[in-house]
């Protein structure tokens, strides 16, 4: 499955500032949408430990979690230093090779990509503002709903802000246009991708839907998070087909000695 324009946010994410900001664990690093405005990157807090607010989320996964946009994994070391099984998947294969180095279990793929597990995952995480990934909410959503086993759970991170926008932003590190790896010699440079910015409200009109049930919302250092639960009965023909057809989670994408059944620990 690919969403519009994927091709674009696999270049964008592979460039070299992003690359660069993850291996020296610090910024500055910016989405710049067409009319110039910038939100920043929180470089420092995704290179550093699992903070409470990341923890007030982690406490709520069930059954293997698969961490969508997972950066340099603090999420996904946080569940196996847990004995919690977890996947973390990123377009960046900076953000893989991070991951990776802190113990935790990653694959260089887009959410779109086929994916292991498909329709079996018990927990998604789309945090880090990474429901904007693809900047169609609705595309997401349904995307989420196909790796989600019935009954299963989405937990993302929204804006502090009332805003349901859709734009197109690049990456900026102040220093110009970026070039992402591999690109040919006279290419275009500065590579525009679609993202979203959903705030809580703004995401729970999106999930007013048969397949998807808010069953929890929160803020924790000023960062709010939603729960969905998706419907038992929420499987589709071309659901189940995938399911059937997809590569299972196995042991070798997760740490060893780990339960995958037991909610992260309160600590």
């Amino acid at each position: 499955m690919n969403a519009p324009a994927d091709t674009a946010h696999l270049a964008a994410w592979s460039t070299d500032p992003y690359a660069n900001a993850l291996r020296t664990g610090r910024g500055p690093l910016f989405l710049r949408r067409t009319d110039g405005w910038l939100l920043p990157l929180d470089v420092e807090r995704w290179c550093a430990g699992a903070d409470p607010a990341d923890l007030s989320a982690l406490r709520r996964c069930e059954g293997p979690v698969l961490d969508v946009g997972c950066g340099p994994g603090r999420l996904v070391a946080e569940l196996a230093a847990h004995g919690h099984r977890a996947l973390g998947i990123d377009v960046s294969e900076a953000a893989v090779a991070r991951t990776q180095g802190l113990g935790g279990s990653a694959l260089h793929r887009s959410v779109f990509d086929p994916l292991p597990g498909e329709g079996r995952w018990g927990t998604i995480l789309l945090v880090d503002g990474n429901i904007g990934i693809g900047g169609d909410p609705h595309v997401l959503l349904r995307r989420a709903a196909e790796l989600l086993a019935p009954g299963g759970l989405l937990i993302a991170e929204t804006t502090a802000q009332d805003v349901d926008e859709r734009v197109l932003v690049r990456l900026d590190d102040g220093r110009g246009p970026t070039v992402a790896e591999g690109t040919p010699p006279g290419a275009p440079t500065d590579t525009l991708f679609p993202w979203a910015r959903l705030s809580t409200a703004a995401l729970l009109r999106y999930a007013r839907q048969p397949d998807w049930r808010p069953v929890d919302q929160w803020e924790a250092d000023g960062r709010p998070f939603v729960a969905l639960r998706l419907s038992h009965s929420a499987r589709t023909t071309s659901q189940s087909a995938d399911a059937a057809n997809s590569t299972p989670v196995t042991s070798n994408q997760f740490p060893r000695n780990t339960s995958g059944d037991i909610p992260l620990a309160d600590s």
